[in-house]
Protein backbone atom coordinates (compact mmCIF):
# COMPACT_ATOMS: atom_id res chain seq x y z
CA UNK A 1 0.00 0.00 0.00
CA UNK A 2 1.07 3.61 -0.47
CA UNK A 3 2.27 5.50 2.60
CA UNK A 4 -0.52 6.95 4.76
CA UNK A 5 -0.37 8.32 8.27
CA UNK A 6 -2.51 6.61 10.86
CA UNK A 7 -4.67 9.75 10.93
CA UNK A 8 -5.09 9.71 7.13
CA UNK A 9 -5.97 6.03 7.26
CA UNK A 10 -8.64 6.66 9.90
CA UNK A 11 -10.04 9.62 7.97
CA UNK A 12 -10.29 7.61 4.77
CA UNK A 13 -12.33 4.84 6.41
CA UNK A 14 -14.40 7.25 8.58
CA UNK A 15 -13.05 5.62 11.72
CA UNK A 16 -12.07 6.64 15.24
CA UNK A 17 -8.58 5.82 16.50
CA UNK A 18 -8.20 4.10 19.85
CA UNK A 19 -4.93 3.36 21.61
CA UNK A 20 -2.58 5.42 19.45
CA UNK A 21 0.20 7.52 20.91
CA UNK A 22 1.29 8.95 17.57
CA UNK A 23 -1.28 9.50 14.86
CA UNK A 24 1.40 10.70 12.43
CA UNK A 25 3.09 7.30 12.24
CA UNK A 26 3.31 6.02 8.67
CA UNK A 27 1.40 2.94 7.56
CA UNK A 28 2.67 1.39 4.34
CA UNK A 29 2.47 -2.36 4.89
CA UNK A 30 0.03 -4.71 3.19
CA UNK A 31 -3.68 -4.66 4.00
CA UNK A 32 -4.91 -8.12 5.01
CA UNK A 33 -8.21 -9.66 6.08
CA UNK A 34 -6.76 -13.08 6.88
CA UNK A 35 -4.62 -13.15 10.03
CA UNK A 36 -2.53 -15.94 8.51
CA UNK A 37 -1.34 -13.48 5.87
CA UNK A 38 -0.35 -10.77 8.34
CA UNK A 39 3.30 -9.76 8.33
CA UNK A 40 5.55 -7.06 9.73
CA UNK A 41 3.95 -3.64 9.23
CA UNK A 42 0.61 -4.87 7.90
CA UNK A 43 -2.83 -3.49 8.70
CA UNK A 44 -5.41 -6.14 9.60
CA UNK A 45 -9.07 -5.50 8.81
CA UNK A 46 -11.31 -7.62 11.04
CA UNK A 47 -14.36 -8.74 9.07
CA UNK A 48 -17.40 -10.73 10.03
CA UNK A 49 -18.03 -13.61 7.63
CA UNK A 50 -20.73 -16.23 7.22
CA UNK A 51 -18.88 -18.73 9.40
CA UNK A 52 -16.02 -16.82 11.05
CA UNK A 53 -15.45 -13.46 12.70
CA UNK A 54 -12.14 -11.75 12.00
CA UNK A 55 -12.31 -10.00 15.37
CA UNK A 56 -11.45 -13.34 16.97
CA UNK A 57 -8.12 -13.45 15.12
CA UNK A 58 -6.86 -9.94 15.84
CA UNK A 59 -4.24 -11.05 18.33
CA UNK A 60 -2.92 -13.63 15.86
CA UNK A 61 -2.49 -10.85 13.29
CA UNK A 62 -0.66 -8.70 15.84
CA UNK A 63 1.60 -11.58 16.81
CA UNK A 64 2.49 -11.92 13.12
CA UNK A 65 3.48 -8.25 12.92
CA UNK A 66 0.33 -6.19 12.25
CA UNK A 67 0.89 -2.57 13.32
CA UNK A 68 -2.74 -1.45 13.24
CA UNK A 69 -6.24 -2.92 13.26
CA UNK A 70 -9.42 -1.78 11.57
CA UNK A 71 -12.38 -3.27 13.43
CA UNK A 72 -16.04 -2.73 14.22
CA UNK A 73 -15.49 -2.42 17.97
CA UNK A 74 -12.83 -1.42 20.47
CA UNK A 75 -10.37 -4.17 21.34
CA UNK A 76 -7.98 -4.62 24.29
CA UNK A 77 -4.78 -4.84 22.25
CA UNK A 78 -1.47 -3.01 22.28
CA UNK A 79 -1.60 -1.56 18.73
CA UNK A 80 -3.88 1.22 17.43
CA UNK A 81 -7.42 0.16 16.59
CA UNK A 82 -9.45 2.20 14.10
CA UNK A 83 -13.11 1.56 14.91
CA UNK A 84 -15.51 1.74 11.96
CA UNK A 85 -19.20 1.01 11.44
CA UNK A 86 -18.63 -1.52 8.67
CA UNK A 87 -15.31 -3.24 7.92
CA UNK A 88 -16.22 -4.14 4.33
CA UNK A 89 -17.16 -0.55 3.58
CA UNK A 90 -13.89 0.55 5.18
CA UNK A 91 -11.97 -1.75 2.83
CA UNK A 92 -13.86 -0.35 -0.16
CA UNK A 93 -13.34 3.26 0.90
CA UNK A 94 -9.65 2.66 1.48
CA UNK A 95 -9.19 1.08 -1.96
CA UNK A 96 -11.05 3.95 -3.62
CA UNK A 97 -8.92 6.55 -1.86
CA UNK A 98 -5.61 4.83 -2.58
CA UNK A 99 -6.41 4.39 -6.28
CA UNK A 100 -7.48 8.04 -6.51
CA UNK A 101 -4.28 9.24 -4.81
CA UNK A 102 -2.08 7.28 -7.20
CA UNK A 103 -4.18 8.33 -10.21
CA UNK A 104 -3.81 12.00 -9.23
CA UNK A 105 -0.11 11.71 -9.99
CA UNK A 106 -1.04 11.13 -13.63
CA UNK A 107 0.65 7.76 -14.16
CA UNK A 108 -1.69 4.91 -13.29
CA UNK A 109 -3.84 3.22 -15.97
CA UNK A 110 -6.51 0.70 -15.00
CA UNK A 111 -7.72 -2.33 -16.96
CA UNK A 112 -10.76 -4.24 -15.68
CA UNK A 113 -11.88 -7.62 -16.97
CA UNK A 114 -15.06 -9.62 -16.47
CA UNK A 115 -16.87 -12.53 -18.09
CA UNK A 116 -18.39 -15.85 -17.20
CA UNK A 117 -15.16 -17.61 -18.19
CA UNK A 118 -11.55 -16.68 -18.79
CA UNK A 119 -11.09 -13.78 -16.35
CA UNK A 120 -8.08 -15.16 -14.54
CA UNK A 121 -6.27 -16.32 -17.67
CA UNK A 122 -6.87 -12.96 -19.34
CA UNK A 123 -5.68 -11.17 -16.21
CA UNK A 124 -2.46 -13.15 -16.35
CA UNK A 125 -2.03 -12.43 -20.06
CA UNK A 126 -2.51 -8.71 -19.40
CA UNK A 127 0.09 -8.84 -16.64
CA UNK A 128 2.60 -10.47 -18.99
CA UNK A 129 2.06 -7.93 -21.75
CA UNK A 130 1.88 -4.82 -19.58
CA UNK A 131 4.97 -5.94 -17.69
CA UNK A 132 6.98 -5.22 -20.82
CA UNK A 133 6.10 -1.52 -20.51
CA UNK A 134 6.09 -0.79 -16.78
CA UNK A 135 5.21 -1.82 -13.26
CA UNK A 136 2.03 -3.92 -13.03
CA UNK A 137 -0.22 -4.90 -10.15
CA UNK A 138 -2.70 -7.71 -10.83
CA UNK A 139 -4.78 -9.92 -8.52
CA UNK A 140 -3.35 -12.93 -6.79
CA UNK A 141 -5.16 -16.12 -7.80
CA UNK A 142 -8.84 -15.24 -8.35
CA UNK A 143 -9.15 -12.18 -6.11
CA UNK A 144 -12.18 -10.80 -7.93
CA UNK A 145 -15.05 -10.31 -5.49
CA UNK A 146 -16.09 -7.48 -3.18
CA UNK A 147 -13.23 -8.36 -0.80
CA UNK A 148 -10.57 -9.78 -3.09
CA UNK A 149 -10.69 -7.05 -5.74
CA UNK A 150 -10.20 -4.12 -3.31
CA UNK A 151 -7.37 -6.02 -1.60
CA UNK A 152 -5.65 -6.36 -4.98
CA UNK A 153 -6.12 -2.66 -5.68
CA UNK A 154 -4.38 -1.84 -2.41
CA UNK A 155 -1.18 -3.52 -3.62
CA UNK A 156 -0.42 -0.51 -5.83
CA UNK A 157 2.30 1.99 -4.96
CA UNK A 158 3.26 5.40 -6.28
CA UNK A 159 5.45 3.62 -8.85
CA UNK A 160 2.67 1.43 -10.32
CA UNK A 161 2.01 2.06 -14.01
CA UNK A 162 -0.79 -0.43 -14.61
CA UNK A 163 -3.47 -1.93 -12.38
CA UNK A 164 -5.35 -4.98 -13.66
CA UNK A 165 -8.60 -5.71 -11.84
CA UNK A 166 -10.52 -8.96 -12.22
CA UNK A 167 -14.23 -8.42 -11.59
CA UNK A 168 -16.39 -11.38 -10.70
CA UNK A 169 -19.95 -11.35 -9.45
CA UNK A 170 -22.63 -13.67 -8.14
CA UNK A 171 -25.35 -11.03 -7.89
CA UNK A 172 -26.45 -7.81 -9.56
CA UNK A 173 -24.68 -4.64 -8.47
CA UNK A 174 -21.40 -6.23 -7.41
CA UNK A 175 -19.48 -5.30 -10.56
CA UNK A 176 -20.93 -1.79 -10.51
CA UNK A 177 -19.53 -1.29 -7.00
CA UNK A 178 -16.08 -2.43 -8.11
CA UNK A 179 -16.18 -0.17 -11.18
CA UNK A 180 -17.05 2.77 -8.95
CA UNK A 181 -13.87 2.18 -6.94
CA UNK A 182 -11.37 2.26 -9.82
CA UNK A 183 -13.06 3.93 -12.85
CA UNK A 184 -11.32 1.74 -15.47
CA UNK A 185 -9.59 3.18 -18.51
CA UNK A 186 -10.16 -0.13 -20.32
CA UNK A 187 -12.96 -2.60 -19.56
CA UNK A 188 -12.97 -6.09 -21.12
CA UNK A 189 -16.02 -8.35 -21.35
CA UNK A 190 -15.10 -11.88 -22.40
CA UNK A 191 -18.28 -13.93 -22.39
CA UNK A 192 -21.76 -14.20 -20.93
CA UNK A 193 -22.57 -17.77 -19.95
CA UNK A 194 -24.24 -19.82 -17.25
CA UNK A 195 -21.46 -19.60 -14.67
CA UNK A 196 -23.07 -18.60 -11.34
CA UNK A 197 -26.51 -18.86 -12.94
CA UNK A 198 -27.84 -20.08 -9.61
CA UNK A 199 -27.15 -16.63 -8.17
CA UNK A 200 -28.36 -14.54 -11.09
CA UNK A 201 -31.44 -16.62 -11.92
CA UNK A 202 -31.10 -16.47 -15.71
CA UNK A 203 -28.61 -15.76 -18.46
CA UNK A 204 -30.41 -12.47 -19.15
CA UNK A 205 -29.74 -11.35 -15.59
CA UNK A 206 -26.14 -12.51 -15.97
CA UNK A 207 -25.81 -10.27 -19.03
CA UNK A 208 -27.15 -7.27 -17.10
CA UNK A 209 -24.67 -7.89 -14.29
CA UNK A 210 -21.67 -8.24 -16.62
CA UNK A 211 -22.74 -5.11 -18.53
CA UNK A 212 -22.24 -3.07 -15.35
CA UNK A 213 -18.54 -2.94 -16.22
CA UNK A 214 -19.22 -0.78 -19.32
CA UNK A 215 -22.41 1.16 -18.57
CA UNK A 216 -20.68 3.72 -16.34
CA UNK A 217 -17.54 4.19 -18.42
CA UNK A 218 -16.81 7.77 -19.53
CA UNK A 219 -16.45 8.65 -23.20
CA UNK A 220 -12.65 8.68 -23.02
CA UNK A 221 -12.52 5.07 -21.79
CA UNK A 222 -12.55 1.97 -24.01
CA UNK A 223 -14.79 -1.10 -23.86
CA UNK A 224 -13.18 -4.23 -25.35
CA UNK A 225 -16.00 -6.58 -26.34
CA UNK A 226 -16.28 -10.13 -27.69
CA UNK A 227 -17.98 -9.76 -31.07
CA UNK A 228 -18.67 -13.50 -31.28
CA UNK A 229 -20.89 -13.44 -28.18
CA UNK A 230 -24.17 -11.72 -29.06
CA UNK A 231 -24.86 -10.81 -25.43
CA UNK A 232 -21.46 -9.17 -25.09
CA UNK A 233 -21.63 -7.50 -28.49
CA UNK A 234 -24.97 -5.95 -27.46
CA UNK A 235 -23.12 -4.02 -24.74
CA UNK A 236 -21.70 -1.74 -27.43
CA UNK A 237 -25.04 0.05 -27.31
CA UNK A 238 -24.93 0.36 -23.52
CA UNK A 239 -21.78 2.44 -23.14
CA UNK A 240 -20.51 5.91 -23.94
CA UNK A 241 -16.99 4.56 -24.23
CA UNK A 242 -15.06 3.84 -27.41
CA UNK A 243 -15.66 0.22 -28.45
CA UNK A 244 -13.02 -2.21 -29.75
CA UNK A 245 -14.11 -5.72 -30.75
CA UNK A 246 -12.27 -9.03 -30.79
CA UNK A 247 -13.18 -12.53 -31.93
CA UNK A 248 -12.99 -15.12 -34.68
CA UNK A 249 -15.56 -13.27 -36.79
CA UNK A 250 -14.24 -11.52 -39.88
CA UNK A 251 -15.88 -8.31 -38.63
CA UNK A 252 -13.86 -8.22 -35.39
CA UNK A 253 -11.27 -5.47 -35.22
CA UNK A 254 -8.78 -7.80 -33.50
CA UNK A 255 -9.33 -11.33 -34.73
CA UNK A 256 -7.80 -14.79 -35.05
CA UNK A 257 -7.59 -16.88 -38.18
CA UNK A 258 -6.38 -20.44 -38.84
CA UNK A 259 -6.57 -21.58 -35.21
CA UNK A 260 -4.90 -24.93 -34.49
CA UNK A 261 -4.38 -26.74 -31.17
CA UNK A 262 -2.02 -29.62 -30.41
CA UNK A 263 -0.49 -31.00 -27.22
CA UNK A 264 2.34 -28.51 -27.81
CA UNK A 265 -0.01 -25.54 -27.48
CA UNK A 266 -2.19 -23.34 -29.65
CA UNK A 267 -1.32 -21.29 -32.71
CA UNK A 268 -3.25 -18.80 -34.80
CA UNK A 269 -2.82 -15.89 -37.17
CA UNK A 270 -3.52 -12.54 -35.54
CA UNK A 271 -5.28 -10.14 -37.91
CA UNK A 272 -5.62 -6.42 -37.18
CA UNK A 273 -6.56 -4.45 -40.26
CA UNK A 274 -4.01 -5.42 -42.91
CA UNK A 275 -1.50 -6.62 -40.31
CA UNK A 276 -0.92 -10.37 -39.89
CA UNK A 277 1.21 -12.04 -37.21
CA UNK A 278 1.79 -15.66 -36.31
CA UNK A 279 0.99 -16.28 -32.63
CA UNK A 280 2.06 -19.37 -30.71
CA UNK A 281 0.68 -19.96 -27.23
CA UNK A 282 1.97 -22.55 -24.81
CA UNK A 283 -1.60 -22.75 -23.53
CA UNK A 284 -4.17 -25.19 -24.88
CA UNK A 285 -7.58 -24.37 -26.30
CA UNK A 286 -9.42 -22.13 -28.73
CA UNK A 287 -11.08 -20.40 -25.77
CA UNK A 288 -7.64 -19.17 -24.72
CA UNK A 289 -7.23 -17.68 -28.19
CA UNK A 290 -10.16 -15.42 -27.31
CA UNK A 291 -8.48 -14.44 -24.05
CA UNK A 292 -5.30 -13.61 -25.97
CA UNK A 293 -7.22 -11.49 -28.47
CA UNK A 294 -8.89 -9.55 -25.65
CA UNK A 295 -5.52 -8.94 -24.01
CA UNK A 296 -3.90 -7.76 -27.23
CA UNK A 297 -6.85 -5.48 -28.04
CA UNK A 298 -6.78 -3.90 -24.57
CA UNK A 299 -3.04 -3.36 -24.40
CA UNK A 300 -2.95 -1.82 -27.88
CA UNK A 301 -5.25 0.86 -26.48
CA UNK A 302 -2.59 1.51 -23.84
CA UNK A 303 0.13 1.98 -26.43
CA UNK A 304 1.73 -1.48 -26.33
CA UNK A 305 3.02 -2.52 -29.75
CA UNK A 306 1.43 -5.66 -31.17
CA UNK A 307 4.80 -7.36 -31.66
CA UNK A 308 5.63 -6.84 -28.00
CA UNK A 309 2.27 -8.24 -26.90
CA UNK A 310 2.65 -11.32 -29.09
CA UNK A 311 6.15 -11.94 -27.78
CA UNK A 312 4.98 -11.67 -24.17
CA UNK A 313 2.13 -14.11 -24.72
CA UNK A 314 4.38 -16.63 -26.43
CA UNK A 315 6.55 -16.76 -23.30
CA UNK A 316 3.67 -17.84 -21.03
CA UNK A 317 4.07 -21.47 -19.99
CA UNK A 318 0.61 -21.85 -18.47
CA UNK A 319 -2.58 -19.89 -17.95
CA UNK A 320 -2.66 -20.45 -14.19
CA UNK A 321 -2.22 -23.35 -11.80
CA UNK A 322 -5.00 -25.89 -12.48
CA UNK A 323 -6.24 -24.04 -15.58
CA UNK A 324 -5.57 -26.06 -18.77
CA UNK A 325 -2.28 -26.92 -17.11
CA UNK A 326 -0.32 -29.40 -19.19
CA UNK A 327 1.76 -32.17 -17.60
CA UNK A 328 3.75 -34.95 -19.21
CA UNK A 329 3.46 -37.81 -16.74
CA UNK A 330 5.41 -41.08 -16.46
CA UNK A 331 4.36 -43.80 -18.89
CA UNK A 332 3.93 -41.33 -21.77
CA UNK A 333 0.68 -40.00 -20.28
CA UNK A 334 -0.36 -36.40 -20.96
CA UNK A 335 -2.52 -34.74 -18.29
CA UNK A 336 -4.51 -31.55 -18.77
CA UNK A 337 -5.48 -30.33 -15.30
CA UNK A 338 -8.30 -27.80 -15.68
CA UNK A 339 -10.12 -28.44 -12.42
CA UNK A 340 -9.97 -25.08 -10.69
CA UNK A 341 -13.26 -23.86 -12.14
CA UNK A 342 -15.98 -25.09 -14.46
CA UNK A 343 -19.08 -23.80 -16.20
CA UNK A 344 -21.03 -25.31 -19.11
CA UNK A 345 -19.09 -23.16 -21.57
CA UNK A 346 -15.64 -23.89 -20.17
CA UNK A 347 -16.43 -27.59 -19.77
CA UNK A 348 -17.52 -27.80 -23.41
CA UNK A 349 -14.45 -25.87 -24.54
CA UNK A 350 -12.11 -28.18 -22.62
CA UNK A 351 -13.76 -31.29 -24.07
CA UNK A 352 -13.51 -29.87 -27.59
CA UNK A 353 -9.83 -29.16 -27.03
CA UNK A 354 -9.28 -32.71 -25.81
CA UNK A 355 -11.03 -34.09 -28.89
CA UNK A 356 -9.04 -31.85 -31.24
CA UNK A 357 -5.59 -32.68 -29.91
CA UNK A 358 -6.21 -36.44 -29.77
CA UNK A 359 -8.19 -37.02 -32.95
CA UNK A 360 -6.76 -40.05 -34.74
CA UNK A 361 -3.52 -40.03 -32.74
CA UNK A 362 -4.15 -40.63 -29.02
CA UNK A 363 -6.83 -42.02 -26.73
CA UNK A 364 -8.89 -39.26 -25.12
CA UNK A 365 -9.83 -39.76 -21.45
CA UNK A 366 -12.07 -37.23 -19.69
CA UNK A 367 -12.36 -37.19 -15.90
CA UNK A 368 -15.24 -34.85 -15.08
CA UNK A 369 -16.77 -33.58 -11.85
CA UNK A 370 -19.49 -31.17 -10.83
CA UNK A 371 -20.10 -27.77 -12.38
CA UNK A 372 -21.19 -25.82 -9.31
CA UNK A 373 -23.54 -22.85 -8.82
CA UNK A 374 -25.88 -23.65 -11.72
CA UNK A 375 -29.08 -23.66 -9.67
CA UNK A 376 -32.09 -24.90 -11.64
CA UNK A 377 -29.91 -25.43 -14.72
CA UNK A 378 -27.66 -28.01 -13.05
CA UNK A 379 -29.31 -31.23 -14.24
CA UNK A 380 -29.86 -29.99 -17.78
CA UNK A 381 -26.29 -28.68 -18.20
CA UNK A 382 -24.62 -31.78 -16.75
CA UNK A 383 -26.80 -33.84 -19.08
CA UNK A 384 -25.67 -31.74 -22.05
CA UNK A 385 -22.01 -32.27 -21.20
CA UNK A 386 -22.44 -36.04 -21.02
CA UNK A 387 -24.01 -36.11 -24.48
CA UNK A 388 -21.32 -33.79 -25.84
CA UNK A 389 -18.57 -36.13 -24.62
CA UNK A 390 -20.12 -38.94 -26.67
CA UNK A 391 -20.60 -36.80 -29.78
CA UNK A 392 -16.98 -35.67 -29.60
CA UNK A 393 -15.92 -39.34 -29.57
CA UNK A 394 -14.15 -39.11 -26.22
CA UNK A 395 -12.76 -42.61 -25.73
CA UNK A 396 -13.20 -42.93 -21.97
CA UNK A 397 -15.33 -40.88 -19.59
CA UNK A 398 -14.97 -41.09 -15.81
CA UNK A 399 -17.53 -39.09 -13.84
CA UNK A 400 -16.69 -38.32 -10.22
CA UNK A 401 -19.19 -37.50 -7.47
CA UNK A 402 -22.97 -37.69 -7.18
CA UNK A 403 -23.40 -34.01 -8.06
CA UNK A 404 -22.02 -34.79 -11.53
CA UNK A 405 -23.83 -38.10 -12.07
CA UNK A 406 -26.09 -36.63 -14.77
CA UNK A 407 -23.01 -36.48 -17.03
CA UNK A 408 -22.61 -40.26 -16.74
CA UNK A 409 -26.33 -40.98 -17.07
CA UNK A 410 -26.68 -38.83 -20.20
CA UNK A 411 -23.62 -40.39 -21.83
CA UNK A 412 -25.07 -43.85 -21.22
CA UNK A 413 -28.26 -42.88 -23.06
CA UNK A 414 -26.35 -42.18 -26.25
CA UNK A 415 -26.71 -45.32 -28.36
CA UNK A 416 -23.20 -45.18 -29.77
CA UNK A 417 -21.58 -45.89 -26.40
CA UNK A 418 -21.17 -49.20 -24.65
CA UNK A 419 -19.51 -48.97 -21.27
CA UNK A 420 -17.05 -46.19 -22.04
CA UNK A 421 -18.55 -44.05 -19.25
CA UNK A 422 -17.88 -45.01 -15.63
CA UNK A 423 -19.25 -43.39 -12.50
CA UNK A 424 -17.22 -43.34 -9.26
CA UNK A 425 -18.08 -41.75 -5.95
CA UNK A 426 -14.86 -39.91 -5.17
CA UNK A 427 -11.42 -38.98 -6.44
CA UNK A 428 -9.68 -41.86 -4.69
CA UNK A 429 -11.79 -44.37 -6.60
CA UNK A 430 -11.16 -42.40 -9.77
CA UNK A 431 -7.41 -42.58 -9.19
CA UNK A 432 -7.50 -46.33 -8.59
CA UNK A 433 -9.49 -46.81 -11.78
CA UNK A 434 -7.16 -44.63 -13.82
CA UNK A 435 -4.07 -46.36 -12.48
CA UNK A 436 -5.35 -49.60 -14.01
CA UNK A 437 -6.93 -48.12 -17.14
CA UNK A 438 -4.40 -45.64 -18.50
CA UNK A 439 -2.26 -46.65 -21.44
CA UNK A 440 0.87 -45.22 -23.01
CA UNK A 441 0.00 -42.24 -25.20
CA UNK A 442 -3.28 -41.40 -23.44
CA UNK A 443 -4.30 -37.77 -23.01
CA UNK A 444 -6.29 -37.19 -19.81
CA UNK A 445 -8.45 -34.13 -19.17
CA UNK A 446 -9.42 -33.48 -15.53
CA UNK A 447 -12.19 -30.86 -15.33
CA UNK A 448 -14.55 -29.71 -12.57
CA UNK A 449 -15.44 -26.81 -10.36
CA UNK A 450 -13.03 -26.09 -7.53
CA UNK A 451 -15.49 -27.41 -4.95
CA UNK A 452 -15.30 -30.90 -6.47
CA UNK A 453 -11.62 -31.15 -5.55
CA UNK A 454 -10.47 -32.85 -8.75
CA UNK A 455 -7.55 -30.44 -9.20
CA UNK A 456 -5.66 -32.53 -6.65
CA UNK A 457 -6.59 -35.69 -8.53
CA UNK A 458 -5.13 -34.13 -11.66
CA UNK A 459 -1.86 -33.43 -9.86
CA UNK A 460 -1.84 -36.96 -8.48
CA UNK A 461 -2.28 -38.51 -11.93
CA UNK A 462 0.45 -36.24 -13.29
CA UNK A 463 2.77 -37.16 -10.45
CA UNK A 464 3.24 -33.60 -9.23
CA UNK A 465 2.80 -32.24 -5.71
Amino acid sequence: MIELTLADLAGTVSGVIHGATDETQIMSGPIVVDSRLASSGSVFIAMRGATTDGHEFVQSAIDAGARAIIAERELPVDVPVIVVDDSLRALTDLARDVVARVRSRGKLRVVAVTGSNGKTTTKNMLREILGTAGSVVAPRESFNNEVGAPLSMLDITAETDFLVVEMGASAAGEIARLVAIVCPDIAIVLKVGLAHAGGFGSIEETQKAKAEIVTQLPGEATAVLNLDDSRVNAMAGMTRANVVTFGLSSDAQVRAEDVATTTAGTRFTLAIGNERRDVRLGILGEHNVMNALASIAATRELGIETAMAVSALSSMKRAEHWRMELHHAPGDITVINDAYNASPDSMAAALKTLAEITRGTHRAVAVLGEMAELGEYADEEHDRIGRLAVRLNIDKLIVVGHEARHIHDAAGLEGSWDGESVFVEDSNRAYDLLRNELQSGDVVLVKSSNSAGLRLLGDRIAGVS
